[in-house]
């Protein structure tokens, strides 16, 4: 059995993740302090979230395809090609999973007591600091919460890699476009395998985001 979805998947994970996670944060940190058009923002970042899969891979490979806006400038002065590459499906999974990481994020900043902040500026502090020494700390647990599930989306995601990645073995394959894979070729056993590592994988990162949640809830 061919394990490389395994190592594809959690590289595509883990690196979204990290994009997500920072993109998500200054996100959430922009939105939540805006006074006006907080609404029409607000429903752009959500959108990936709601849409279905096939629909933003679409508009993936309108952005970044060979003539897209964004892909065209990629090719021609970089020589990058997205569309059927694994920076393609990393675009996926950071599109999908951006939403969570975002809304989580925004939730936790709201519930931060304000006079903390005023008193942080009172003192200087510089909106930077402010940030990251005050505001991410006293957010951590809806951050931990919105990093798991950015992980987890971006794992799982299947229809827009599939779009704009493909389904190439060894280097656009993952472990759910794998499973689809294997049950279009009539091989339920691989099916089977591919899974259950991805519902224990889904099971144990639920089960790590309760117990932080119970642990912050504790303090």
């Amino acid at each position: 059995m061919d394990f490389r979805p395994f190592t594809i998947s959690i590289h595509v994970a883990i690196f979204a993740t990290c994009v997500t996670f920072l993109l998500g944060l200054a996100a959430a940190n922009c939105v939540y302090k805006l006074k006006r058009g907080k609404g029409i923002i607000d429903t752009i970042f959500t959108l990936p979230m709601i849409l279905p899969p096939t629909v933003a891979g679409f508009f993936l490979l309108l952005t970044f395809g060979r003539n897209g806006f964004i892909g065209r400038f990629l090719y021609s002065v970089f020589g990058i090609t997205v569309v059927f590459s694994w920076v393609g499906a990393v675009i996926a999974a950071i599109f999908v999973s951006f939403p969570l990481m975002y809304r989580t994020a925004r939730g936790a900043f709201e519930q931060i007591d304000q006079n903390v902040i005023y008193a942080a500026e009172t003192l200087g502090f510089s909106k930077l600091k402010i940030f990251w020494t005050i505001k991410v700390p006293m957010a951590k647990a809806g951050i931990l919460a919105g990093t798991v599930l950015s992980f987890a989306r971006a794992l799982g995601e299947f229809g827009a890699t599939i779009m704009i990645a493909g389904n190439i073995p060894g280097r656009t394959q993952t472990m759910a476009i794998a499973v689809f894979s294997a049950v279009s070729a009539g091989n339920r056993e691989v099916a089977y395998i591919w899974v259950a590592i991805l519902s224990m994988m889904s099971f144990v990162m639920i089960m790590l985001m309760n117990h932080w949640g119970a642990s912050n809830k504790r303090k």
